[in-house]
């Protein structure tokens, strides 16, 4: 245990690195679009953005971000996962969530005392690093899948709302009253930024560039083209709302008769490494037998060559699993 605030440190400096890859590699956003969210936001955020200023450590991470244009990019993911934070505090939390995890497991560890093994207490580390991340990717996800369901049912509303003879604008402040979030949501953005100057073409772009959604790009991409050329635009959107509909179904069906295929993929990776991980928390000594010295191979103990090369071919066989059930429609 004379090693653990050593690894901590080390650690720690690894989460750093790792929370600063995973904030590049968010998706893009220019300044003048980081202007717009914060007036195109509903008022409720800009009372947290005020209460905010009062902390001195919030604000130097939002200078932070500022100057090496992240802060546009990491606020354009929050927004996709419907997030009530800043950047600022996003990044705050996910430098915690590692330090938080090591001590729960510390706390942990006075009932189940292989939580306070160096070797253990590393691999929560990792996981609490990434775990912001993966909260992150995962609110993203269902998001974009209950916009998803609710985009056809909301484009037949402007198709009829124009056979009606509204405006697109009018038929989009019904979306806004009538559509349950997150819908709703992104679409009164619209409006919102529209009463603010934003072009109609524009304001449908960075719709698009917040959710992410393949069948709204072609929702948008049709009414831009509708736009240029003329033509009746309630038929495309039917045409529109048709198309999407039907991929719903197929997708259902074939998720349907993959769930096997793709639940077996999950056993068989998780099962190894779970039982594993049981192994060590309870008998330590019982796994820790594997990493001692002789026999060695290639400079290392026989037992951690083994396991790298299963962890690969877990790692390989659940890559072909899920390319095998990943059928695009």
């Amino acid at each position: 245990m004379g090693m653990l605030p050593f690894l901590i440190a080390g650690l720690a400096a690894g989460a750093v690195l790792l929370i600063a890859v995973g904030v590049a590699m968010s998706g893009g956003g220019g300044g003048v679009a980081s202007r717009l969210e914060r007036y195109a936001r509903a008022q409720g955020g800009d009372r947290a953005q005020a209460s905010e200023r009062g902390s001195a450590v919030l604000a130097g991470v939002d200078r932070a971000l500022d100057s090496q244009g992240l802060a546009a990019r990491l606020s354009v993911e929050i927004a996709r996962a419907d997030l009530k934070m800043r950047p600022s505090e996003f990044v705050v939390a996910w430098a915690l969530s590692p330090f938080a995890f090591v001590f729960v497991a510390f706390v942990l560890g006075i009932i189940i005392p292989g939580f306070r093994n160096p070797i253990a207490m590393a691999v929560i580390f990792a996981i609490g690093a990434y775990f912001p991340r993966f909260y992150l990717k995962r609110r993203q996800a269902k998001r974009l899948q209950a916009f998803g369901d609710q985009l056809p049912d909301t484009i037949t509303l402007l198709a009829n709302s124009l056979r009606a003879g509204s405006s697109f604008l009018q038929g989009i402040e019904l979306v806004t009253r009538e559509a349950r979030p997150p819908i709703s949501e992104e679409f009164d953005r619209v409006v919102r930024e529209m009463s603010l100057g934003v072009a109609l073409q524009p304001a449908l772009n960075n719709l698009v560039r917040r959710v992410a959604s393949e069948d709204l790009e072609l929702m948008v991409t049709a009414i831009n083209i509708q736009s240029q050329v003329g033509g009746n635009l309630a038929t495309v959107l039917d045409s529109i709302a048709f198309t999407i509909r039907e991929r719903i179904r197929i997708q259902g069906e074939i998720r349907t008769l993959t769930a096997m295929q793709r639940y077996s993929g999950y056993v068989i990776t998780l099962l190894p490494v779970g039982l594993a991980a049981i192994l060590f928390l309870i008998s330590p000594s019982y796994m820790l037998a594997m990493i001692k010295s002789p026999p060695q191979t290639f400079g290392l103990p026989t037992g951690i060559i083994f396991f790298i090369v299963g962890l690969i071919s877990m790692g390989i066989g659940y890559v072909f699993i899920r390319r095998i059930v990943d059928i695009k429609v």
